[in-house]
This record gives C-alpha cells, sequence and structure tokens, in this order.
C-alpha cells in the first residue's frame, strides 16, 4: 500500500516552464525537492509528501493546527514565488494532494483547457496588493459646550449621538476614497479583484481597513500602475501596497481541485 502522496503548487504552460536550475535545491511543504510533471502542454509543480501527514485523516487533524498550516502555507508560496520568477503560473489551494504522477497528468489533461485560458490571461503579468486604512475620527462636536440647563444625563446622550454621527459620516466618507482608489486603479490593471478587509487580529492595525483589493498589471504597466498609487494618496488615507506576487486572487479560486487520494 502507498504511504506517499503528491503534493500539488502550480501549473504552468510547457512552453515557458520554470528553469531546471530554479528547481534545483527548492525545498516545498515538509522539506520535499520540487520537481515538474509534463502532460499536455502543460507542467504542474509538485513533491513527494506521506500520507501519514497529508493522508485524509491525519490532514483533517493537522489543518486544525495554526503552527503547521503557517508553515505549509509558507512553504507552498515559496514554491510558487519561485516558479513564476519564470513563467506565468496558475498556483493552485494550498493542501491540493493527489495519489501520485497519473493522477496529476489525468487532471492536467481533464482541465488543459482551463488551465491554457487563464494562463494566456496572466503571461506577462503580476498582481500587486493595495490595502487602504483610515483612522477613525474624532467626534466632532464630542468637546463642545454643552447648553445650559441641561443635566449630566442629557449632556451624555447627546454626545454619544453626536459621536455616532459623527463616526458614521467619516466611515462613508473614507469608503467613499477608497471606492474612487479601487476604481482608479481597476483602469490602470488588467484585472481586479477585491477581498473582504482583514479583521484587526489579521492586519496588526487598529485603523479602519477600507479596501483589500487585487490588481494584475502588465509588466509594461508597472510604472504607471505605481504612478497612480501615489498619485492617490491623501491625509487620512494610509495606502499600502505589496507585490509583485504570482497571480493568486486570479487564478487560484478558479482551479482549486477537490483533494484526491
Amino acid at each position: 500500500m502507498a504511504d506517499s502522496a503528491t503534493y500539488l503548487y502550480a501549473i504552468t504552460r510547457e512552453k515557458d516552464r520554470a528553469r531546471p536550475e530554479r528547481l534545483a535545491g527548492l525545498a516545498g511543504v515538509a522539506g520535499a525537492p520540487v520537481r515538474a510533471v509534463a502532460h499536455a502542454g502543460l507542467v504542474a509543480y509538485v513533491s513527494t509528501v506521506p500520507l501519514a501527514e497529508f493522508g485524509e485523516e491525519p490532514l483533517r487533524r493537522w489543518l486544525e493546527d495554526l503552527d503547521w498550516v503557517g508553515e505549509t502555507a509558507r512553504a507552498h508560496h515559496r514554491v510558487v514565488e519561485a516558479i513564476a520568477m519564470d513563467a506565468a503560473t496558475a498556483p493552485v489551494r494550498l493542501v491540493t494532494v493527489y495519489s501520485g504522477e497519473a493522477q496529476v497528468r489525468a487532471m492536467l489533461e481533464r482541465r488543459h483547457d482551463d488551465f491554457a485560458k487563464v494562463l494566456k490571461q496572466v503571461a506577462g503579468r503580476h498582481e500587486w496588493g493595495v490595502k487602504v486604512y483610515a483612522n477613525p475620527a474624532s467626534p466632532a462636536g464630542a468637546q463642545a459646550a454643552e447648553p445650559s440647563g441641561a443635566g449630566p444625563g442629557t449632556a451624555y446622550l447627546r454626545r454619544r449621538r453626536d459621536s455616532l454621527r459623527s463616526r458614521d459620516e467619516a466611515w462613508r466618507e473614507a469608503a467613499e476614497r477608497a471606492e474612487h482608489i479601487h476604481e482608479a486603479l481597476a483602469d490602470v490593471a488588467a484585472a481586479a479583484r477585491r477581498h473582504r478587509p482583514q479583521d484587526p487580529q489579521l492586519s496588526g492595525r487598529e485603523d479602519w481597513m477600507l479596501l483589500n483589493g487585487a490588481y494584475l498589471v502588465d509588466e509594461d504597466r508597472r510604472g504607471e500602475f505605481a504612478a497612480a498609487v501615489e498619485g492617490l494618496r491623501e491625509p487620512g488615507i494610509d495606502v499600502e501596497v505589496t507585490g509583485p506576487w504570482a497571480p493568486y486572487s486570479f487564478t487560484a479560486l478558479e482551479f482549486a481541485e477537490p483533494r484526491r487520494y
């Protein structure tokens, strides 16, 4: 009985596959070496992993271990980014596991047209992430003098009402500015996606995250995109840019395959 499985990281076209020297010494999940599996004009980048850790039952337990998930995600990302340095790349979702190379080849043949279409779309392009933050506005009028004769309870309720109104207005104004930023950047990009704002525990910031956007940008428009970002910065708005990345937001979801053992 087999005691290992095949872990899948990403897909490229065979005509612009990652260079052999790029894979030499590249360690993937569980420290396993990465290799290429070519079929039907496509190349899958895989490594061998133990079923004792990546089989269906043990994997359920490991996915509850945040340290394990974090370490696995970093290894997965490291492989994808190395491959993307040479070729248009379609990353697949974290922990996509097959029983062996034959099953990987069958998947490449079955989904050939889907992969070919998306790889053509992302060729010569990279993903850039843009997050927009705003500081909650100081409640206007909260420090204003209360009308004479107002009791402590009335004064508190009035301050509370004005504070909530001020925050609502500040949120609406900041959200409109973030929408403007997204639309302006989408005009420069070949494709754009809006993700859900991150929880402050993940972002590490107490500011409002108004925009968590991803933009697929042609390499020859990279400078134009950067200039657009700089031109959209405003007082009270913090714009954070990351990248370039492999196009996770524009390929991985479309090609999420069920785990197959």
